[in-house]
Protein backbone atom coordinates (compact mmCIF):
# COMPACT_ATOMS: atom_id res chain seq x y z
CA UNK A 1 0.00 0.00 0.00
CA UNK A 2 2.83 2.44 1.05
CA UNK A 3 5.17 1.74 -2.22
CA UNK A 4 1.67 2.64 -4.55
CA UNK A 5 0.71 5.58 -2.82
CA UNK A 6 4.60 7.16 -2.55
CA UNK A 7 3.84 6.26 -6.54
CA UNK A 8 0.94 8.16 -7.17
CA UNK A 9 2.23 10.99 -5.07
CA UNK A 10 5.40 11.08 -7.40
CA UNK A 11 3.37 11.45 -10.83
CA UNK A 12 1.13 13.97 -9.62
CA UNK A 13 4.25 15.74 -8.89
CA UNK A 14 4.70 18.70 -11.39
CA UNK A 15 8.35 17.94 -10.96
CA UNK A 16 8.17 14.25 -11.77
CA UNK A 17 5.49 14.89 -14.65
CA UNK A 18 8.85 17.36 -16.06
CA UNK A 19 11.12 14.82 -16.24
CA UNK A 20 8.82 12.27 -17.69
CA UNK A 21 8.15 14.77 -20.38
CA UNK A 22 11.78 15.33 -20.94
CA UNK A 23 12.71 12.15 -21.08
CA UNK A 24 10.07 11.17 -23.72
CA UNK A 25 11.37 14.41 -26.22
CA UNK A 26 15.09 12.59 -25.60
CA UNK A 27 14.11 9.47 -26.40
CA UNK A 28 12.15 11.16 -29.44
CA UNK A 29 15.17 12.84 -30.45
CA UNK A 30 17.38 9.98 -29.69
CA UNK A 31 14.72 8.01 -31.98
CA UNK A 32 15.00 10.05 -35.21
CA UNK A 33 18.58 10.07 -35.13
CA UNK A 34 18.83 6.28 -34.69
CA UNK A 35 16.33 5.94 -37.93
CA UNK A 36 18.50 8.78 -39.52
CA UNK A 37 21.50 6.83 -38.82
CA UNK A 38 20.03 3.48 -39.77
CA UNK A 39 18.84 4.94 -43.49
CA UNK A 40 21.95 6.69 -44.12
CA UNK A 41 24.34 3.06 -43.69
CA UNK A 42 21.59 1.38 -45.08
CA UNK A 43 22.22 3.56 -48.38
CA UNK A 44 25.96 3.40 -48.21
CA UNK A 45 26.00 -0.59 -48.11
CA UNK A 46 23.57 -0.55 -50.81
CA UNK A 47 25.43 1.93 -53.26
CA UNK A 48 28.82 -0.20 -53.28
CA UNK A 49 26.77 -3.96 -53.57
CA UNK A 50 24.29 -2.91 -56.39
CA UNK A 51 26.12 0.15 -58.41
CA UNK A 52 26.26 -2.33 -61.44
CA UNK A 53 22.53 -3.02 -61.11
CA UNK A 54 21.37 0.76 -61.34
CA UNK A 55 20.62 1.75 -57.51
CA UNK A 56 19.09 4.97 -57.42
CA UNK A 57 17.90 5.38 -53.88
CA UNK A 58 15.85 3.44 -51.13
CA UNK A 59 12.54 3.66 -48.78
CA UNK A 60 11.92 2.45 -45.33
CA UNK A 61 8.68 1.99 -44.42
CA UNK A 62 8.23 0.61 -40.94
CA UNK A 63 4.74 -0.97 -40.13
CA UNK A 64 3.51 -2.52 -36.95
CA UNK A 65 4.53 -6.39 -37.87
CA UNK A 66 7.65 -5.72 -40.10
CA UNK A 67 10.38 -2.96 -41.64
CA UNK A 68 10.00 -2.44 -45.31
CA UNK A 69 12.86 -1.65 -47.10
CA UNK A 70 12.09 -0.67 -50.82
CA UNK A 71 15.60 -0.44 -52.95
CA UNK A 72 14.65 1.87 -56.12
CA UNK A 73 17.13 0.71 -59.42
CA UNK A 74 16.72 0.69 -63.42
CA UNK A 75 17.44 -2.69 -63.68
CA UNK A 76 14.89 -4.52 -60.70
CA UNK A 77 15.89 -8.15 -62.41
CA UNK A 78 19.31 -7.47 -61.46
CA UNK A 79 19.00 -6.80 -57.76
CA UNK A 80 16.36 -9.48 -57.19
CA UNK A 81 19.09 -11.81 -58.90
CA UNK A 82 18.86 -15.87 -60.06
CA UNK A 83 15.30 -17.01 -58.65
CA UNK A 84 15.22 -13.97 -55.98
CA UNK A 85 19.14 -15.10 -54.81
CA UNK A 86 20.59 -11.77 -54.33
CA UNK A 87 18.02 -9.79 -52.48
CA UNK A 88 17.58 -13.01 -49.98
CA UNK A 89 20.96 -12.17 -49.13
CA UNK A 90 20.76 -9.20 -48.73
CA UNK A 91 18.21 -9.43 -46.59
CA UNK A 92 20.12 -11.79 -43.98
CA UNK A 93 23.12 -9.45 -44.38
CA UNK A 94 20.32 -6.11 -43.22
CA UNK A 95 18.39 -8.40 -40.63
CA UNK A 96 21.90 -9.59 -38.88
CA UNK A 97 23.77 -6.15 -39.25
CA UNK A 98 20.72 -3.94 -37.46
CA UNK A 99 19.58 -7.22 -34.79
CA UNK A 100 16.14 -7.17 -36.81
CA UNK A 101 14.09 -10.24 -35.41
CA UNK A 102 13.63 -13.41 -37.65
CA UNK A 103 10.84 -12.24 -40.43
CA UNK A 104 10.51 -8.70 -39.45
CA UNK A 105 12.26 -7.33 -41.98
CA UNK A 106 11.63 -7.27 -45.69
CA UNK A 107 13.46 -6.05 -48.89
CA UNK A 108 11.56 -5.20 -52.11
CA UNK A 109 13.12 -3.83 -55.78
CA UNK A 110 11.19 -1.25 -57.53
CA UNK A 111 11.42 -0.01 -60.95
CA UNK A 112 12.17 4.29 -60.60
CA UNK A 113 9.73 5.62 -63.06
CA UNK A 114 12.12 7.86 -65.17
CA UNK A 115 16.08 7.03 -64.58
CA UNK A 116 16.68 10.49 -66.96
CA UNK A 117 15.32 12.26 -64.26
CA UNK A 118 17.00 10.78 -61.55
CA UNK A 119 20.31 12.07 -60.40
CA UNK A 120 22.19 8.82 -58.89
CA UNK A 121 21.35 6.61 -61.91
CA UNK A 122 22.96 9.54 -64.37
CA UNK A 123 25.74 9.78 -62.04
CA UNK A 124 26.75 5.99 -62.12
CA UNK A 125 26.27 6.02 -65.71
CA UNK A 126 28.56 8.73 -66.61
CA UNK A 127 31.01 7.28 -64.11
CA UNK A 128 30.47 3.99 -65.81
CA UNK A 129 31.21 5.55 -69.04
CA UNK A 130 34.76 6.94 -67.90
CA UNK A 131 35.94 3.72 -66.57
CA UNK A 132 35.03 2.44 -69.70
CA UNK A 133 37.60 5.02 -71.58
CA UNK A 134 34.97 7.11 -73.64
CA UNK A 135 36.49 10.91 -73.34
CA UNK A 136 35.05 13.07 -70.55
CA UNK A 137 33.43 15.47 -72.80
CA UNK A 138 31.81 13.01 -75.12
CA UNK A 139 30.51 11.59 -71.98
CA UNK A 140 28.78 14.62 -70.50
CA UNK A 141 27.21 15.38 -73.54
CA UNK A 142 25.15 12.07 -73.27
CA UNK A 143 23.98 12.45 -70.11
CA UNK A 144 23.18 15.80 -70.62
CA UNK A 145 21.07 15.19 -73.75
CA UNK A 146 19.86 12.08 -72.23
CA UNK A 147 18.37 14.03 -69.19
CA UNK A 148 17.20 16.90 -71.33
CA UNK A 149 14.78 14.49 -73.47
CA UNK A 150 13.54 12.85 -70.78
CA UNK A 151 11.49 16.17 -70.16
CA UNK A 152 13.72 18.00 -67.08
CA UNK A 153 13.99 21.73 -67.01
CA UNK A 154 17.88 21.65 -66.86
CA UNK A 155 20.89 19.86 -66.36
CA UNK A 156 24.24 20.35 -64.94
CA UNK A 157 26.79 17.97 -64.97
CA UNK A 158 30.84 19.13 -63.11
CA UNK A 159 33.42 17.17 -63.94
CA UNK A 160 36.73 18.12 -61.71
CA UNK A 161 40.54 16.33 -61.39
CA UNK A 162 43.14 15.27 -63.54
CA UNK A 163 41.34 14.90 -67.04
CA UNK A 164 43.71 15.10 -69.46
CA UNK A 165 47.23 16.59 -68.15
CA UNK A 166 48.76 16.54 -65.18
CA UNK A 167 47.43 19.52 -63.68
CA UNK A 168 43.90 19.19 -61.91
CA UNK A 169 40.81 21.34 -63.83
CA UNK A 170 37.15 20.93 -63.59
CA UNK A 171 34.75 21.58 -66.56
CA UNK A 172 31.24 22.25 -66.60
CA UNK A 173 28.65 21.18 -68.93
CA UNK A 174 24.72 22.65 -68.49
CA UNK A 175 21.76 23.25 -70.34
CA UNK A 176 17.90 24.09 -69.82
CA UNK A 177 17.18 26.04 -66.82
CA UNK A 178 18.49 25.85 -63.22
CA UNK A 179 17.80 27.55 -59.78
CA UNK A 180 20.31 27.24 -56.86
CA UNK A 181 18.52 28.47 -54.12
CA UNK A 182 15.38 28.92 -51.80
CA UNK A 183 13.26 26.69 -51.03
CA UNK A 184 11.85 25.91 -54.51
CA UNK A 185 16.10 24.37 -55.07
CA UNK A 186 15.20 22.03 -52.21
CA UNK A 187 12.07 20.65 -54.14
CA UNK A 188 13.03 20.90 -57.60
CA UNK A 189 16.97 19.83 -57.57
CA UNK A 190 18.01 16.16 -57.49
CA UNK A 191 21.86 15.94 -57.03
CA UNK A 192 24.23 13.25 -56.83
CA UNK A 193 28.06 12.87 -56.65
CA UNK A 194 30.17 10.17 -57.28
CA UNK A 195 34.04 9.58 -57.15
CA UNK A 196 35.77 7.59 -60.10
CA UNK A 197 39.06 5.85 -59.63
CA UNK A 198 41.11 6.61 -62.94
CA UNK A 199 45.02 5.44 -63.52
CA UNK A 200 45.88 8.94 -63.47
CA UNK A 201 43.96 9.52 -60.20
CA UNK A 202 40.48 10.45 -58.88
CA UNK A 203 37.50 12.37 -60.50
CA UNK A 204 34.69 13.72 -59.01
CA UNK A 205 31.22 13.66 -60.89
CA UNK A 206 28.59 15.53 -59.73
CA UNK A 207 25.22 16.05 -61.55
CA UNK A 208 22.14 17.97 -60.89
CA UNK A 209 18.94 17.80 -62.28
CA UNK A 210 15.93 19.99 -62.28
CA UNK A 211 12.79 18.43 -62.10
CA UNK A 212 10.15 19.41 -64.16
CA UNK A 213 6.47 20.69 -61.82
CA UNK A 214 3.95 18.05 -62.43
CA UNK A 215 0.59 18.18 -60.49
CA UNK A 216 0.24 14.52 -59.94
CA UNK A 217 3.91 14.51 -58.59
CA UNK A 218 5.11 11.46 -60.24
CA UNK A 219 8.05 12.76 -61.99
CA UNK A 220 8.54 15.92 -60.43
CA UNK A 221 7.16 18.21 -57.36
CA UNK A 222 3.19 19.42 -56.99
CA UNK A 223 4.34 22.90 -56.36
CA UNK A 224 4.99 25.28 -58.83
CA UNK A 225 7.38 27.31 -58.67
CA UNK A 226 6.31 30.67 -56.38
CA UNK A 227 7.42 33.21 -59.59
CA UNK A 228 5.27 31.66 -62.25
CA UNK A 229 2.23 33.72 -62.99
CA UNK A 230 -1.09 31.89 -64.58
CA UNK A 231 -3.06 34.81 -66.13
CA UNK A 232 -6.74 33.47 -66.73
CA UNK A 233 -8.80 34.45 -69.34
CA UNK A 234 -12.08 37.18 -68.13
CA UNK A 235 -15.03 36.41 -67.44
CA UNK A 236 -17.74 37.10 -70.63
CA UNK A 237 -19.63 40.51 -69.40
CA UNK A 238 -23.55 40.50 -70.00
CA UNK A 239 -23.77 43.37 -71.54
CA UNK A 240 -27.22 45.30 -71.18
CA UNK A 241 -28.67 46.09 -74.97
CA UNK A 242 -31.29 48.12 -73.85
CA UNK A 243 -31.18 51.35 -71.34
CA UNK A 244 -33.02 49.88 -67.98
CA UNK A 245 -33.69 51.65 -64.56
CA UNK A 246 -33.18 50.02 -61.31
CA UNK A 247 -36.52 52.05 -59.74
CA UNK A 248 -38.45 50.54 -62.86
CA UNK A 249 -37.32 47.37 -62.82
CA UNK A 250 -38.29 47.32 -58.85
CA UNK A 251 -41.83 49.08 -58.54
CA UNK A 252 -42.49 46.59 -62.10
Amino acid sequence: GLSSGVCISLLTCPGAQKMSVKAAQANKKRKFVADGCFKAELNEFLTKELAENGYSGVEVRPTPQRTEIIILATRTQDVLGEKGRKIRELTAVVQKRFNFAPDTVELYAEKIASRGLCAIAQCESLRYKLLGGLAVRRACYGVLRFVMESGAKGCEVIVSGKLRAQRAKSMKFADGFMIHAGDPARKYIDQAIRHVLLRQGVLGLRVKIMLPHDPSGKSGPKKALPDVVTILDPKEDNLPTAPTSVNAATTA
